[in-house]
């Protein structure tokens, strides 16, 4: 019997599940994520189920990994010394942005500082046009030059490569990595001819300095990573997802770090998608709440929005535009500040915040024991009898509530004038109606109407939140599927192979030719699916996704275009104008514009074979005995306490209708029923939440 395992780090939790690729049968872990060696805990845990499970480690056939270890060395700046070769003249560009304020107001905006310094930029005197014919040529003695400052000077273990218009001719940066390779083959060397060859400079500018900036984290983490699965006698092959909603070989990971920016959460979006499928249900929204932080996503027609910009590391209120830009595949989220790790604060106006400040896995909330003294999100959720002491993490992890007590007592209910029962529900509340908040907005921005759709909740602390969110945003149905607790896990699982490669080049729509269309399609599909070649995909069962930014000339922003799958180059060309027409009015209005449509980036995606996920899952089921308890849960429809129905999942059987108000406990997660809400437990053993929202 064989086995696949998907591993997933969180910032509090590391979670995984072993998928039996005879039964079906998936067994899931869950264990408090080791920040300092996030490698140390996936290894440690892997060994716990695999022992817990009796299976041998011979038995796997594969391993998928989603970590948030890029994003953490962005953000904590724990990146390699960082050395940037750019054109005569633009030295300045990290510092000098977009020319965009994300608050027009504030005369104190401030930004992230580049993650390259002012001192470790060499300016190299080379000009490629627009049109990627050569200026100026480049002189390899200069490169020599310059490498060697940077490394003599400043110790630099990485450089970003970033040459104005490499994106239409990439000779330069290419001579000039094969000229550092010669000098130093140990330097890691990103191009940003290959990071992200598109027409801005400062996005593919800044892309080009995170992938370069993470290079080496990402190396010294994935030997780690491999040579501990080499000591534990696994051989099978590892794969990484990345933030597109594809998994890649650790060389690619290698290659482009900055891809796996959002690599755990875009995997709980994919399931969200695979539930909806097998549920009959297209309009979704994914909602992913775990230890430190929530993700929103929203699932229109049976897809997943894609999108080409992520930003983190945001200076000031999460306010977008005040981060890093990264130009990357990936999937269409919102990230939410809240999560069971988020820091309860009374604020300068002396009234209540939750978050974005987190405890994390270390110290963690205060009810870990651990060494947490600052009130959390958690610490109130167990006042509130949401969570169990005892139950916590199917008993495996003890709770103190009494430090959650004090904490929330000291820090909060005294300042407030509250009591302790008031002070934790405004804790829950405040995060409740923040997460809706996020959704209004993210939904309305792309004109998404929830309110007949269904949401599928999971994470550590999703099904605890999902009722109470979906009520404000009247949803009318809430989705628990099996394992929700370890939801993103499965969904590394269900992801397969995937590389999409694109280039900038402008041109008229009027003047596009069959020709050009097909050569370039046909270059970036070769360069798309050379990657996953390599990783052992045979061509014949690679599938292609043909994708074009297009804009009515003068505009600053573009819309993507999807192509037919199957049609000819020629009926594609003809069938271009209608297309962009068709999509321009559904984001927009139906407009005609006197302006000619132009092409500004072409974009191929290389999926290889679904992988066997089975449509009919079941999580590994323990035996477990009934056990009709109840315990004080307080419920704002009571304003009090009440003596609350407690149900084990696993002992719940298909077809029983339950009604709020209830609590399920499962090993991973908690679910939430609040009175007015019928609980029903479908087939395949998902709780379905029918909300009144009369």
């Amino acid at each position: 019997m064989t086995y696949r395992v998907g591993i997933d780090i969180g910032g509090t939790f590391t979670d995984f599940a072993l998928l039996s690729c005879a039964s079906g049968r998936i067994a899931t872990h869950k264990r408090l994520t080791t920040s300092v060696s996030p490698a140390i805990g996936v290894l440690q845990g892997l060994t716990e189920l695999l022992e817990q499970e009796n299976v041998s480690s011979s038995a796997l056939e594969g391993v998928v990994h989603g970590t948030t270890l890029i994003t953490n060395a962005v953000i904590e700046r724990k990146g390699a010394r960082l050395g940037m070769l750019t054109t005569s003249g633009f030295k300045d560009v990290p510092e000098m942005r977009e020319e965009h304020r994300y608050d027009m107001f504030d005369l104190r905006i401030n930004f992230p500082e580049p993650l390259v310094k002012r001192a470790h930029r060499v300016e190299i005197d080379e000009r490629v046009y627009y049109d990627g014919k050569v200026g100026r040529a480049l002189e390899l003695s200069t490169i020599q030059e310059a490498v060697r400052f940077l490394v003599e000077e400043h110790d630099i273990e990485s450089i970003a490569v970033c040459f104005m218009h490499a994106y239409a001719n990439p000779d330069h940066e290419r001579r000039t990595k094969q000229t550092i390779a010669a000098v130093h083959p140990d330097l890691f060397v990103s191009l940003s001819s290959d990071v992200f060859p598109d027409i801005r400079e400062f996005s593919r500018w800044t892309t080009t300095c995170i992938n370069a900036y993470t290079q080496p984290v990402i190396d010294r983490y994935l030997d780690q990573l491999e040579k501990g699965l080499e000591d534990l006698g696994i051989d099978a092959p590892l794969f990484i997802m990345t933030s597109s909603g594809g998994t890649v070989s650790p060389a690619i990971a290698r290659m482009f770090p900055v891809r796996i920016l959002e690599s755990g959460p875009a995997a709980g979006v994919l399931m969200s998608s695979v539930h909806g499928k097998r549920l009959s249900r297209s309009e979704l929204l994914s909602f992913d709440m775990g230890g430190t932080t929530a993700k929103g996503a929203l699932i229109s027609a049976g897809k997943v929005s894609k999108r080409y910009d992520i930003e983190i590391g945001r200076v000031h209120d999460f306010k977008a535009g005040s981060g890093f830009v990264a130009k990357i595949p990936a999937i269409d989220m919102i990230e939410i500040g809240f999560g069971g790790g988020s820091i309860a604060a009374v604020d300068s106006r002396g009234l209540l915040s939750v978050g974005p400040q987190s405890a994390g896995a270390a110290p963690g909330p205060a009810c870990y024991d651990l060494g947490g003294q600052a009130a959390t999100l958690t610490d109130a959720n167990l006042v509130l009898g949401y969570l169990a002491a005892e139950s916590f993490l199917g008993g495996r992890f003890s709770l103190n509530e009494a430090a959650a007590r004090s904490a929330l007592k000291t820090q909060l209910s005294e300042v407030l004038n509250l009591s302790l029962a008031r002070t934790a529900f405004g804790i829950h509340e405040v995060v409740n109606e923040g997460i809706a908040r996020a959704f209004r907005i993210h939904a309305s921005e792309r004109g998404f109407d929830y309110r007949g759709c269904a949401m599928v909740a999971f994470g550590g602390s999703g099904p605890i939140h999902a009722i109470a969110v979906a009520r404000k945003l009247r949803v009318p149905q809430v989705i628990y599927p099996v394992g929700a607790g370890v939801m993103s896990a499965f969904g590394l699982l269900a992801s397969p192979l995937v590389f999409e490669a694109l280039q900038g080049k402008q041109v008229f729509l009027n003047a596009l030719s069959e020709s050009m269309l097909s050569e370039t399609f046909s270059a970036l599909k070769s360069e798309a699916s050379q990657l996953l070649i390599e990783s052992g995909i045979p061509p014949a069962q690679i599938r292609y996704q043909l994708r074009l930014d297009m804009r009515y000339a003068g505009q600053g922003h573009t819309i993507e275009v999807q192509l037919p799958t199957h049609s000819s180059d020629r009926d594609n060309l003809s069938a271009l104008e209608t297309l962009f027409k068709q999509h321009y009015a559904t984001l927009y209005a139906h407009i005609e514009l006197d302006s000619p449509i132009e092409i500004t980036t072409f974009k191929v995606g290389a999926l290889g074979p679904e992988p066997s996920f089975p449509s009919d899952y079941q999580c590994k089921v323990i035996e477990a005995t009934e056990r009709h308890t109840t315990r004080p849960v307080f419920f704002q429809a009571y304003n009090d306490y009440i003596e609350c129905p407690v149900r084990q999942r696993v002992a719940l059987r298909a077809g029983e209708t339950l009604k709020g108000p209830l609590i399920v406990e499962e090993t991973e997660s908690t679910v939430v029923i609040d009175p007015g809400t019928q609980l029903v437990v479908d087939p395949s053993f998902n709780l379905i939440g029918e909300v009144d929202l009369v």
